[in-house]
Formats: structure tokens, sequence, C-alpha cells
């Protein structure tokens, strides 16, 4: 087993047994656990966090009409199948971590329609490592009442990211 299989096992575990599960008491009665793309090692990236950008902030919209004021930190660039592919990372006061939201190729077909999230932390080096096979969905995706951030156009990649969670029905 590998650091991921039990970080997946006790994620299942989470989201069965936790009063703070996003799942309802019926959902959790015919719980079988989430289901996940396998490990993807290619898909576990430590990049230069690019901080030439408009660090402007922003409100992102969320799955319940509210809006999260964020901050741009920076882009990263990296290569999926062959293809070059970019993304934001946001900050929010009172986090420590960046967020990461992003829809990709799969997003509506084997993962989440409405995208999945990473979060990573800046180190001094000004690197981050960002890796997939730890993407997860937004609590929107198991019950509608929660209120998530809708990753912006400017995450949406063309690029299927084949690692992480994946759709849960």
């Amino acid at each position: 087993m590998t650091e991921l299989d039990d970080s997946r096992r006790a994620n299942d575990r989470f989201f069965e047994q936790h009063p703070y599960s996003p799942l309802t008491a019926e959902q959790k009665r015919g719980f079988d656990g989430l289901k996940y793309f396998p490990e993807d090692p290619g898909l576990r990236l430590l990049l230069q966090l690019n901080t030439d950008v408009a660090h402007d902030g922003f409100d992102m919209e969320t799955s319940t009409g509210d809006k999260r004021h964020y901050r741009r930190e920076g882009s990263i660039t990296f290569r999926v199948d062959g293809q070059e592919a970019s993304l934001y990372l946001y900050s929010s006061e009172g986090q420590h971590e960046l967020f990461l939201p992003f829809r990709d190729a799969t997003s509506g077909k084997e993962s989440y329609g409405g995208g999945r999230y990473l979060e990573t932390i800046l180190s001094n080096d000004g690197t981050v490592l960002v890796d997939f096979n730890i993407a997860y969905n937004p609590y929107c995706a198991y019950n509608e009442s929660w209120s998530c951030p809708i990753p912006p156009i400017e995450n949406w990649l063309t690029v299927p990211i084949r690692a992480g969670e994946m759709a849960w029905h």
C-alpha cells in the first residue's frame, strides 16, 4: 500500500462515518467508497510559481450563487500528454495555503463537472508541489446544500487530468 492509498482509505472513512461528511445519512447507508483515478507519478509536479501576474482581487462565483473573495498569487505551467497547460493559484484572507480550483477535459465525464480542487504551500524557494493525485471534488459534488467556489474560466484546461477523485456516480 502507498501513502496515497492510505490517504484515500482515510478519506472514505471520513465520508462514511464523520458527522461533518458532506454525505446525507441516506447517502452514507449506501456508501461504498469514492472513485479515484489510478495514481500517476507523472502528475505530481514540483513547479516554479510565476508571480509575474496581476495580483488583483476578485470574487469567485460559488455553486449557490454566493461569491468568495480571492487574490491571484501566481501561475504555473506544466505539460500533460505532450501539451502545455497553465493554471492560476489563489489566496484568500485567513488561509495559509494557495487554492487551485480547476476544470479539465475529464470534467463532466470522468470527473465532477464543476471541477476539482487542490491546495498547496509556497516554499521558500518559490516552488509549489502540485500533486493532481490528491485532487478532490468539492463537497457540493455530493450534497447541493454546500456552497463551493466554481473554478474561473482562466483555470479551465483543455487537457485531461486523469488523477485524483473521479465523478461520484
